[in-house]
């Protein structure tokens, strides 16, 4: 097929939102015309939609590269640069597009967004403590016997500050489906509580399925509420006879972050050992920052409460082994040999991560099936393949690499020659991809058993509704 006939191949794919599959339209197109600067950037649009932010620079890098002039190449890798928060080289690159397209409103509007969130990402590095081991702690500083319930609310309550029951949890599911909100006194004593029980974990604990008995292991989530409720509906809610895995990345991207992390924090209060959360790279503050969940909280339940979920984030274990074989984390493995689960268990965790490293890699990697290790095709971790998880498994008498971290089409995928799985549960990823949700079932057998499922009705509510303005935009 001529390359002009896979470029509109492509163009085709991605106006029906199939990033993936035009992503392998333009590459072939490319092949044969590697000169062709408009189809680099139309593949860094398409990078940009499946995340892939290192690889819409370098593609979009490529295209200003044979045609300096192009002010979309430009546009395309500040866009790229501003979705990983490195806002000068973002504002560089919008300030060169705007003096292609001077006339360009759309340009103007985004060079001046990345210069006030340039303005402000300064602001905060020069305010910010010095010692990354040093967090927030406004969990103490809460007193709720100060917050006061007024007579005029209806919702559920507490009938006690410290204890989460299933009743509760059953009356305030109810209310976040109304799109209504709980006190302010009961979100902040889920959250007190929530610390409690997370504080003492270990960075990767061990969970034990005994026989006759399962555990639940669910990936990203996203905001997706009324889809976390469908998995509650098709597989049972969280209790001791049905446990749960969650393998980080609840909040952000999705408009009812703040309903699903208060249900999730909510059941974890209630069956401390039945249900597990581990940190995804979306439980931290530069995320949280600007792909909506700070927004989010701050709208419906003020900064005060967005201030304590930078805290308890921090106290969210990092993984989880399943019967002393099965390796659970949120992104990936490491840029170098011999770590060991000790090693992880000694990762100052209560802190925001670093840009790189053991803590770093965990949240963020992502494998791939060329052997060894690559730079990420998100800028930060890194691309490992299947020697690299080989390798690791064997070092730590592991069988298995159960992540989460990337959309996939049928809601899973299997690679690594079997060792790894990667599992994704937001059906339809921002009401745009298309793909399925998934969830996986493991009993004592340490078989893998995959549910796949569908979509389900939201309130019209677009998802990133709460994020930067620019971000909702790409």
């Amino acid at each position: 097929m001529p390359s002009s006939e896979l470029k509109e191949e492509g163009n085709r794919l991605f106006k029906e939102k199939k990033f993936k599959k035009a992503l392998d339209a333009y590459g072939e197109a490319l092949l044969l015309s590697n000169q062709d600067y408009a189809l680099l950037t139309n593949r860094a649009f398409a990078h940009l939609k499946l995340e892939n932010y290192a690889s819409a620079v370098k593609d979009a890098s490529a295209a200003v590269d044979i045609n300096p002039n192009i002010a979309k190449g430009y546009y395309r890798r500040g866009a790229a640069y501003f979705s990983m928060g490195t806002f000068a080289k973002a504002v560089r690159d919008f300030k060169f597009a705007a003096r292609l397209e001077p006339k360009s409103l759309e340009i103007r509007k985004r060079l001046k967004e990345s210069e006030i969130q340039l303005r402000k990402h300064k602001f905060e590095l020069a305010i910010a403590v010095e010692d990354d081991a040093v967090i927030s702690k406004i969990s103490e500083s809460i007193n709720l016997s100060e917050i006061s319930v007024e007579e005029s609310y209806t919702g559920p309550r507490m009938k006690n500050d410290f204890l989460v029951t299933k009743e509760f949890i059953d009356a305030m599911v109810s209310e976040f489906k109304q799109q209504r909100k709980i006190h302010k006194r009961f979100a902040f004593a889920i959250l007190l509580l929530t610390k409690q029980y997370l504080i003492d974990i270990s960075n990767i604990y061990d969970f034990t399925i005994s026989d006759g008995c399962r555990i639940t292991l669910c990936g990203d989530i996203h905001g997706q509420f009324y889809d976390l409720c469908n998995i509650f509906e098709l597989n049972g809610e969280p209790s001791e006879e049905n446990p749960y895995l969650f393998n980080g990345d609840f909040v952000d991207r999705g408009s009812f972050s703040a309903e699903v992390i208060f249900t999730l924090f909510a059941y974890k209060c209630a069956y401390p050992s039945w249900v597990h959360l581990n940190r995804g790279n979306h439980e931290t503050k530069d995320m949280n920052s600007m792909y909506g969940f700070s927004g989010e909280i701050c709208d419906k339940y003020g900064k005060e409460m967005m201030y304590l979920f930078d805290e308890i984030f921090c106290y969210l274990p990092l993984g989880c082994v399943l019967n002393k074989k099965i390796f659970i984390i949120h992104g990936g493995l490491f840029s170098r040999d011999g770590i060991t689960i000790d090693d992880i268990n000694n990762v100052n965790r209560f802190c925001e991560p670093s840009k790189d490293g053991v803590f770093c890699e965990l949240l963020w990697s992502d494998p791939c099936e060329i052997k060894g290790r690559s730079p990420s095709k998100r800028g930060i971790g890194i691309s490992f393949g299947p020697d690299v998880t080989e390798e690791f498994l064997e070092k730590n008498a592991l069988s298995l690499v159960v992540r989460s971290h990337e959309v996939k089409d049928d809601g899973y995928e299997v690679t690594h020659n079997g060792k790894l799985i990667t599992v994704f549960s937001a059906p339809n990823y921002c009401d745009q991809m298309q793909n399925k949700g998934a969830y996986i079932v493991v009993d004592s057998s340490l078989t893998p058993k995959f549910h796949t499922f569908d979509s389900v009705w939201h309130p019209n509510l677009k998802p990133m509704i709460y994020a930067n303005p620019l971000l909702q935009s790409f």
